[in-house]
């Protein structure tokens, strides 16, 4: 003999499945990679590419994959970041700075160009202002 109730309860659970909305989670791109209170770096512009996610000091991006690769960064920590531009902190620096400035992308001279990255510190020497950006 057949169950009266279960003839009921399939249909309605397989037509109450098909109008269960889709989920609207996706999976952060870009910049939106990056956590708060980190560092990041990217291959390719605007937030594009490999990531790494630092917090801190990195005295050689070569085990990290970005070694001379960055194109874009984002400072979302509190310190100001120097990128040397060789390794174990030598060569010339840029800076980072923390905030809303501290997003985008590397000028075009400073591009795959960096090896290391020092959280706050003294710095080094500059690598001096990129061409046109001298106002």
């Amino acid at each position: 003999m057949r169950n009266p109730l279960r003839t009921v309860l399939v249909p309605v659970a397989v037509a109450a499945a098909g109008v269960l909305p889709a989920s609207t989670a996706h999976a952060a791109d870009g910049y939106d990679r990056c956590p708060a209170d980190y560092y990041c770096m990217f291959s390719g512009l605007d937030g594009t590419g490999d990531i790494i996610k630092l917090r801190g000091n990195t005295p050689d991006l070569t085990a990290l994959g970005m070694n001379d690769r960055a194109k874009s960064d984002w400072n979302r920590t509190t310190s100001t970041i120097h990128l040397w531009s060789d390794t174990n902190y030598t060569g010339c620096t840029a800076v980072t700075s923390a905030g809303p400035t501290g997003k985008g992308n590397l000028f075009p001279a400073y591009r795959d160009f960096f090896s290391s990255v020092q959280f706050g510190g003294p710095g080094g020497p500059s690598c001096g202002t990129p061409p046109g950006e001298d106002g």
